[in-house]
């Protein structure tokens, strides 16, 4: 039976025009990797940033006395306002981000050492909201500015909003890019099947008066194609993965949290996994379609 599936009746083996087709289907399916995995990379990064930081707040509050050690004046006046933020309606938590912790975050920066730790940084406050609380930032700010003027106030919603609007953009200029890799190759084993068609008209013929169907037809062209077509696409697979790979090591190595760690999971790697399938379907579908259509008008 397999046996017979690559059987054919018509010398496309031989065929010049699909001769160069395995190799265009290979470059198709290694930018339909990396388009792929951008989209949905950019799709899980957005998830995570909408779950992980919508509601929180950080209060930046003047550099004070360099007496922050536990039990300072300073210290009993960061935790005062912390306290006195976590009785206001709507927020859930306030917590001093100790001073070696916001040093050791501009370490990749300032470079290691106690130049971050000399330089008078501003206090931070960690502030949670209730969840769909809808505090009224106007009225924390008030009460911040009453308490201890100066107090500044990073809505993380802000520039988040703004971060997932780019991400949005970006995953949307890699589908676009992944729609235009499909009609490329669709338009791609279009050409190469009519130049086949007119190479191989004479034997069509022939096959035609002794009785050969145009599906039949169109199944022998549509076989070779998807040979071609898994051929490629394993071999441009094949080569996206170590590029997908070097490309995450590199941006694994950015210092500072720029880049969120991204991990493969499973829909990444099934997606991956499925772009042969799809190229193959793909290409003996078009095939059928561009012979049948083309065997109406020549005979």
């Amino acid at each position: 039976m397999i046996a017979g599936w690559f059987r054919t009746d018509l010398p496309v083996a031989t065929d010049p025009a699909g001769h160069f087709l395995p190799w265009l289907v290979a470059i198709m399916t290694f930018l339909a990797a990396m388009a792929l995995t951008g989209a949905l990379t950019l799709s899980s990064l957005s998830a995570r940033w909408e779950s992980t930081m919508t509601g929180t707040l950080t209060i930046q509050i003047p550099a004070m006395a360099a007496d922050t050690g536990p039990g300072s004046a300073t210290h009993k006046r960061i935790d005062h306002i912390a306290r006195s933020l976590e009785a206001l309606p709507g927020v859930q938590r306030a917590e001093p981000i100790p001073a070696e912790h916001v040093a050791t975050l501009l370490e990749p920066w300032l470079g290691a050492g106690n130049l971050a730790r000399e330089l008078p940084l501003p206090h931070l406050i960690d502030v949670l909201l209730d969840e769909g609380s809808g505090s009224d930032l106007a009225v924390l700010e008030k009460h911040l500015q009453a308490i201890a003027p100066g107090t500044t106030i990073d809505d993380h919603r802000v520039w988040l909003s703004r971060l997932i609007k780019a991400s949005v953009i970006l995953r949307l200029l890699a589908w676009i890019m992944l729609s235009l890799v499909v009609g490329a190759t669709t338009a791609t084993v279009v050409h190469a099947t009519r130049a086949s068609l007119a190479v191989h008209r004479p034997q069509i013929e022939v096959m035609h008066l002794v009785g050969a169907t145009d599906s039949y037809i169109a199944g022998q062209f549509a076989r070779r194609t998807c040979m071609h077509a898994v051929a490629g696409s394993l071999l441009g697979l094949v080569l996206a993965w170590p590029a997908l790979w070097g490309v995450r090591s590199i941006l694994s190595n950015i210092d500072g949290g720029l880049i969120p760690e991204t991990s493969v999971d499973a829909l990444h790697v099934v997606a991956l996994c499925s772009l042969p399938f799809l190229a193959a379907g793909l290409s003996v579908l078009t095939t059928r379609i561009t012979v049948r259509r083309q065997l109406a008008h020549m005979l």
